[in-house]
């Protein structure tokens, strides 16, 4: 039967007093009962507890903030000035640092080391089609890299004039096309170069090319891609061809806007007239070659092909190059009194035997020691042997 509340009131409550001592336990339950009482534990991962780390009210942050901002928590913990730290409030002073901005929406897919390797690679492009135009035109031009950059292909045409002479490039094995664009004002000069004009008071119309000016403008292309076949032999063996001609680069989409390309551009003078070229080369294009265009591996390969290449040419070349052979037969002193009376039929004497060899001159130099001789009714010499050093001639 339970007490009602008014029956509590009435009973006398005994005083609290300490608890009587547990009777000690035995066997496993003993040392279940010396064992420590696991702290609170803070929820975690599945199959994981972690202890709960102790609790800082805002007076023992505050102390420990002031600590670190004075120094004192780095001597008492005893971190020296060498020592790392795992965190300051201090920040470096930002004079000396440089902030670049990144457009994440345009990363730069080719590198520095390549962009240099392809400049380089362009350079050659230009000191040969400048030699190939110079010859067509019979002038001299001069044709050097203004710029190397990546950019957009969107960017690349919206900064192109219209009408202009807009031209595709194939470079098989690759997939894709080339754009090279010639400025008007480069090209209306060639024109009338190559028609016989002098390019005084030359007037540069603002239209496309008629048909017979893209047949003349196709000789300037067909030098373009010979040269950059040469350029890019230390590289790839690649068939450069000029496929289509356009006047507005509007029209012309060979890869979406937002597409990286490497745009290279040339500046072209000729006697008065001066005019730019760009070469526009899709990042996709020339993927397959990257790895081949980093500095290190080309310029290597670079040496190592031109070498046998350049040696095979100039033993070609000096093979066939005439040069002047003449025998020196002896040397004399007479003073200028006798020079000024020689008359023909006067005899000059020499020191030299005529039993000696004479001297072998090529182109000057004295190279060889001969005899004089006669071979089929005409004088002729017979070597004997090099010069050394230690002969005196």
């Amino acid at each position: 039967m339970r007490e009602t509340v008014s029956q509590r009131r009435g009973r006398s409550i005994p005083p609290l007093g300490p608890r009587p001592p547990r009777a000690p336990a035995s066997g496993a339950h003993a040392d279940a009962g010396r064992r420590p009482i696991p702290t609170s534990r803070v929820p975690g991962p599945p199959g994981r507890n972690t202890p709960m780390a102790d609790v800082l009210d805002q007076s023992e942050i505050d102390a420990l903030l002031a600590a670190v901002d004075s120094g004192d928590f780095a001597a008492e913990s005893g971190m020296g000035d060498d020592e790392p730290k795992v965190f300051s409030r201090w920040r470096k002073p930002n004079e000396d640092v440089e902030v670049r901005e990144y457009d994440f929406k345009r990363p730069e897919r080719v590198s520095k080391d390549q962009m240099r390797a392809l400049q380089t690679l362009h350079e050659s492009f230009a000191r040969n089609f400048g030699a190939a135009l110079s010859g067509f035109l019979r002038m001299i031009v001069e044709v050097k890299v203004a710029a190397c950059e990546q950019i957009t292909y969107g960017e690349f045409v919206a900064a192109l004039p219209n009408p202009t002479s807009f031209h595709l490039v194939e470079a098989e094995p690759l997939e894709g096309r080339i754009c090279l664009e010639l400025s008007p004002l480069i090209i209306f000069p060639i024109i009338d170069r190559l028609l016989g004009g002098n390019n005084e008071e030359l007037y540069v119309p603002a239209r496309p090319l008629t048909v017979i000016e893209t047949r003349l403008v196709s000789k300037i292309t067909d030098r373009a891609v010979s040269a950059m076949r040469e350029a890019w032999a230390d590289i790839a063996e690649l068939e450069f061809r000029a496929v289509e001609t356009e006047s507005n680069p509007q029209l012309v989409q060979i890869v979406p806007p937002n597409e990286v390309a490497v745009v290279i551009g040339f500046e072209i003078r000729l006697a008065n007239r001066a005019g730019t070229m760009n070469l526009c080369i899709p990042y996709k294009v020339i993927e397959p070659l990257m790895d081949t265009l980093s500095s290190q591996s080309w310029f290597a390969a670079g040496r190592r092909q031109a070498s046998d290449a350049y040696v095979r040419q100039i033993e070609e070349t000096l093979e066939a190059a005439p040069v002047e052979v003449a025998g020196l037969l002896a040397e004399t002193t007479i003073t200028l009194r006798d020079l000024a009376t020689l008359e023909p039929g006067d005899l000059i004497t020499t020191d030299k035997p005529a039993s000696e060899p004479v001297v072998l001159c090529v182109e000057g130099k004295k190279k060889m020691l001969a005899h004089i001789g006669q071979i089929r009714g005409a004088r002729a010499l017979r070597i004997d042997r090099a010069i050394t050093p230690h002969d005196r001639v």
